[in-house]
């Protein structure tokens, strides 16, 4: 089979297309043959060698969605044929982009028959990410108000419509292009991050949001305070700078506001937020936006695209 692999930590020139063996099904793994592959910024960095993978060359590719070819025989819930939807793939695993995967029954779940697999296949990250910060993390509640940051991005606009369907009050910011689209994702109010003004925008909508999803700490933990309610939950998956901090932290104490700082791989067991999220795909309540898809040889400009092109939803290689 075809496979896109670095032998190397590098730039994107370090990805190349080779020629491997089909992985088999042992221990509890499923082998699935690969309809889409997301592509995700967390793919970047393991290919820079941030986090070290477990064995190079290295396979990329955190996320996966496909059809099941074979099933080890200590697996009793998949078999040949079922279509499926993974994530948690290279940090201690080979990865997506490839023509076949060998994915952990623990990181799988049954993708319904009316789901478009290629956009599942950018499903996994930016779906459980918000669905652990939304629901696990804030314990968002109905009626709460929820502000996302970002909302156009994969996690973003994934949190938006899960939001939604918890019936909460959903602001989101982005990029003025893309205000329409979120609020036909179920957005109730969406802002221009680059306003100078947006802490009052926030306020004047809410009086004060009661969850926040912040993807660049660096920029906002600070801004998350002040538009926070008393009680407010703020959830950190991310940030551009490592170095973040307050200018003034009785803004938080003052409101008694909560901090969470999370990331997806340190999910108990991937497969049970997997399955609510592959059925409110199946439901018509959660959407994976597709801005473009790229052939195995294009996996470069893919790893190039997401982490320097604007665009709503994800990015996805179909091999």
């Amino acid at each position: 089979m075809q496979a896109v692999r670095f032998h190397e930590y590098g730039d994107e020139s370090v990805l190349r297309v080779d020629e491997v063996d089909r992985p088999e099904a042992t221990g509890h793994d499923v082998v699935v043959r690969v309809a889409g592959a997301g592509v995700n910024p967390v793919d970047t960095y393991f290919r820079e060698g941030s986090y070290e993978p477990f064995q190079l060359p290295m396979i990329p590719g955190v996320d996966v969605a496909g059809e099941v070819v074979a099933a080890s025989e200590y697996v009793d819930d998949y078999e040949e044929g079922d279509p499926v939807v993974g994530t948690g793939l290279s940090m201690n695993h080979f990865g997506a982009y490839a023509e076949y995967a060998a994915v952990p029954e623990d990181r799988l779940a049954h993708l319904p028959e009316n789901v478009d697999p290629v956009a599942a296949g950018g499903a996994g990250v930016a779906a459980v990410t918000a669905w652990r910060a939304l629901v696990d993390h804030a314990g968002l509640q109905p009626a709460e108000s929820v502000l996302v940051h970002g909302g156009s991005g994969g996690v973003g606009h994934a949190a938006v419509q899960l939001a939604a369907a918890t019936g909460a009050h959903v602001l989101a910011t982005a990029a003025p292009e893309y205000h329409a689209r979120l609020e036909a994702l179920g957005a109730d109010a969406v802002f221009d991050y680059s306003s100078e003004d947006l802490a009052d925008l926030v306020r004047e909508e809410t009086g004060g949001v009661d969850v926040v999803l912040d993807h660049r700490l660096d920029d906002y933990l600070q801004f998350d305070a002040e538009v926070a309610a008393t009680g407010a939950r703020v959830v950190g998956i991310g940030e551009n700078d490592p170095e973040v901090g307050f200018s003034n932290d009785g803004v938080a104490r003052s409101k008694d506001v909560s901090y969470q700082f999370m990331s997806m791989f340190n999910t108990p067991r991937l497969a049970d937020p997997l399955e609510r999220v592959a059925y409110l795909m199946g439901e018509g309540d959660l959407e994976i936006d597709v801005a473009r898809t790229y052939d195995l040889d294009e996996a470069a400009d893919a790893q190039r695209d997401v982490m320097e092109e604007s665009f709503l939803g994800k990015l996805v290689i179909t091999p």
